[in-house]
């Protein structure tokens, strides 16, 4: 087996620790989890998370980031490999039902966004992502709407914002309530690709 390089052994320990610190910010809580208990879990030293991430915020920001990245990813094949509208909304509704109000998901969101909001540049930092998100999800509506010969009912971008404000407040209903249905969701996605149709 060939020998890493120097860039390919940090970036694999910064994927570790982002896996590791992934599963125990969602079992236990940004709160309750310490640096330590990441880089131990892990099996590295606390200095090899330092030496990857500024400190826990930004490690908790890389962790997020990859949650987003996997529910985009599973949210662009949920309403695209479908061929009718029809089918792809139930798939739509599917990953709604599967992932809005994921507990651990949602909780850590929730407070991660809390204690970020007396840190102005963990502040711009969150902004930043959740527009990526927003520009991610407007591309992607586009991109539905044109295989679908749709023209969305309000621009992209405030498609976009809706859908994610709304699978947003879904979410948290959710924690406290499960049986809170996601249809809704699946609802406002229909009426804005029906304009035109």
């Amino acid at each position: 087996m060939a020998r890493l390089s120097r860039v390919e052994s940090q970036e694999l320990t910064r994927e570790r620790l982002v896996a590791t610190a992934r599963e125990l910010f969602l079992r236990n809580g940004y709160g309750a989890t310490s640096l330590s208990d990441v880089a131990e879990t892990a099996g590295y030293s606390k200095g090899a998370v330092y030496s990857n991430f500024r400190n826990k915020d930004y490690l908790c920001l890389a962790v997020l980031d990859d949650i987003r990245a996997r529910q985009l990813a599973l949210l662009t094949e949920s309403v695209m490999r479908d061929e009718r509208i029809e089918d792809r909304l139930a798939t739509f509704t599917a990953w709604g039902e599967a992932h809005i109000g994921d507990e651990a998901w949602t909780t850590l969101e929730v407070e991660f966004l809390t204690r970020a909001r007396h840190d102005e540049e963990l502040r711009r930092e969150i902004t930043e992502r959740v527009g990526a998100i927003r520009e991610a999800l407007a591309q992607l509506l586009d991109a539905l709407a044109r295989e679908l010969g749709a023209s969305l009912a309000m621009p992209a971008e405030q498609a976009a914002m809706t859908l994610l404000s709304l699978g947003i407040g879904l979410g948290i209903q959710r924690v406290a309530d499960p049986a809170v249905p996601t249809a809704v969701l699946t609802d406002t996605l229909r009426l804005i690709l029906r304009k035109g149709r």
